[in-house]
């Protein structure tokens, strides 16, 4: 079945080849299907998709389609096998780079895996693009914050500018 998992831990790594990766912890249906696959897909959780990301979290067995749960649709992608969400604004297609077991500083492994993924293919709506720049809060994605159900969106009202001295 397909599956949707939200994942608080997520980042991007690298410029090139463009890495992105998030942590599971556990060793969760997405990880399982990403070792067996090869690949993924990173869809941007926004505003509007708050309710729906939520619903792709409940503990479900893998027997059932996440997409279903939680009210989305799967778009085919044009460069991976698994589809995307087709609502959201912002997708990536990945393919598998690596999966490691995180371990603490005394070398003991942790029950939590970090999977890292090189993106191959991006979808982004034409709208959020100004002068071919991605503009961010226009997408109104949002994050997790400190709290078990404490969430926070991006607005241009706290957008500034900073450039890198030279």
């Amino acid at each position: 079945m397909l599956n949707l998992a939200p994942y608080s831990f997520f980042n991007a790594f690298n410029y090139k080849p463009p890495l992105v990766g998030f942590a599971s912890i556990g060793y969760k249906d997405s990880v399982r299907n990403i070792e067996e696959t090869g690949e993924f897909g990173w869809n941007l959780a926004t505003r509007p998709l708050a309710e729906a990301m939520n619903q792709s979290c409940a503990a479900v067995g893998p027997e059932v389609d996440e997409f279903q749960l939680a009210g989305l649709t799967p778009e085919p992608s044009r460069v991976i096998g698994v589809p995307r969400v087709k609502e959201t604004p912002v997708s990536f297609e990945c393919r598998l780079s690596q999966i490691l077991r995180l371990t603490g500083a005394d070398g003991t492994e942790t029950d939590t895996w970090m999977v890292f993924g090189e993106v191959v293919g991006v979808h982004i709506a034409r709208h959020l693009l100004k002068d071919g720049v991605y503009q961010t809060a226009d997408a109104e994605p949002i994050l997790r914050g400190g709290g078990p159900a404490d969430y926070f969106g991006i607005s241009s009202d706290t957008f500034f500018q900073m450039y890198r001295p030279k």
